[in-house]
């Protein structure tokens, strides 16, 4: 699809490639401010300068508040969190990756997890000392003033019953997904109602968390609040925010975090791609493709050249920079796919909304051999041909040889 660029497409790259890098000068000097708080180091390494904070930014013609991460440089979160003990309860993906950057950035943070079990063995390989910052779940939580509920959604809901006696007033209660809390009729998570209940998600998986923080970025997040019962639970969670790894955090709510988080991971994160991949992927081998040729074109050129420069610059911007005979054929195509694709995605938003999703991930997840079973799935997908010719094909990149 993306061959060479005409040269009239090429020198429309170059000027798009200078507007923005003019317009993002303008910007930076009229905030008189020589960093973006998105890029600055990480907090362990350096501490940072406010040079950003809250604003209100126009989204589509939609006014929102953002707060940054210059809003709570390292000496504020120190000294809000000077009385607290962070105890992370769950030491999977979230678990990892905001532990380590809390414990990176000097706060108090233990971790909790059930002893001796993997995730314990897990905690200890990272630097995690028994006795000192690693409990079990019940004593961490008795330890804490934050407790920081990053257990698996099927695990939450199992061991509910012996956490909620021990969340006393004093303590605040967090949680990285709405997913408990929105669906406790099926979860049987309700929050207490004398706490603060607050939420930060991260838009991405615990190892991006940890990534990006150590690469002195930050991802974005959300923030929501179930209980305010001090008067501080915004603030609370704008600062845990900040302090777990993010760079820019907006307001949400319990239910729209999890309706839209459900939602994507099922739709174009995960779902929907890989549905794509293989419709896409196997039209080409039944045309007499080659393998390689199928998966280049399909995969390789999605991944390696395109998706990045989208991320970066917007889509409008690959229009801009690709082929004429590419732009049309895109223009062209777009709308189909949008109208043949979305009475899928409602049907897929009415069941999350209505609880469809969570009802069945709950019920393979308590199954007592789901792990075998999930394995068995796994195992179908690295069995495709298209993922095995990837593999093959990821050897030939470069910076693999």
């Amino acid at each position: 699809m993306f061959r060479q660029a005409t040269k009239q497409a090429t020198r429309q790259l170059i000027a798009n490639s200078r507007a923005i890098t003019a317009k993002r000068a303008l910007s930076v000097a009229a905030r008189k401010t020589a960093t973006s708080g998105l890029r600055s180091t990480a907090f362990a390494a350096k501490p940072l300068v406010a040079t950003r904070g809250i604003k209100q930014i126009n989204f589509g013609g939609v006014e929102e508040t953002v707060y940054e991460r210059a809003d709570w440089p390292r000496e504020k979160l120190l000294n809000y969190f000077k009385d607290d003990t962070l105890a992370l309860i769950g030491y999977g993906s979230q678990g990892y990756g905001q532990g380590l950057n809390l414990r990176d950035n000097g706060l108090n943070v233990i971790v909790g997890v059930r002893k001796n079990g993997a995730s314990w063995k897990a905690a200890i390989e990272d630097g995690w000392v028994p006795g000192e910052n690693l409990f079990d779940v019940q004593e961490a939580v008795k330890k804490g003033t934050y407790v920081m509920n990053l257990l698996s959604d099927a695990a939450q809901s199992e061991t509910w019953p012996a956490l909620k006696p021990l969340l006393t007033k004093e303590k605040t209660l967090y949680f990285s997904h709405g997913f408990s809390p929105v669906f406790k009729d099926l979860t049987h998570v309700e929050p207490p109602t004398d706490i603060d209940v607050i939420l930060v998600a991260p838009k991405g998986s615990g190892r991006t968390v940890r990534s990006l923080f150590k690469e002195g970025r930050g991802i974005n997040s959300s923030y929501a609040v179930w209980n305010d019962v001090s008067g501080k639970a915004h603030e609370k969670a704008q600062a845990l925010a900040v302090a777990v790894g993010s760079g820019y955090v907006y307001q949400t709510t319990f239910e729209k975090e999890v309706n839209s988080d459900l939602y994507g991971e099922r739709g174009c994160l995960m779902g929907g791609i890989h549905g794509m991949f293989l419709a896409q992927y196997e039209v080409l081998r039944e045309n007499g493709h080659s393998p390689s040729e199928a998966f280049n074109e399909t995969v390789e050129e999605a991944t390696q050249s395109l998706y990045p420069l989208i991320g970066k610059y917007g889509m409008d911007y690959m229009y801009d920079a690709c082929s004429t005979t590419a732009r049309r054929g895109a223009l062209d195509w777009y709308p189909i796919f949008k109208n043949a694709l979305k009475p899928v995605f409602q049907d897929l938003y009415e069941s999350t909304k209505n609880g469809s999703e969570t009802k069945r991930s709950l019920e393979f997840n308590s199954q007592p051999d789901y792990r075998e079973k999930l394995e068995a799935e796994l195992e179908t997908i690295r069995n495709m041909e298209i993922w095995r010719v990837g593999k093959e094909v990821r050897k030939l990149r470069p910076e693999n040889n």
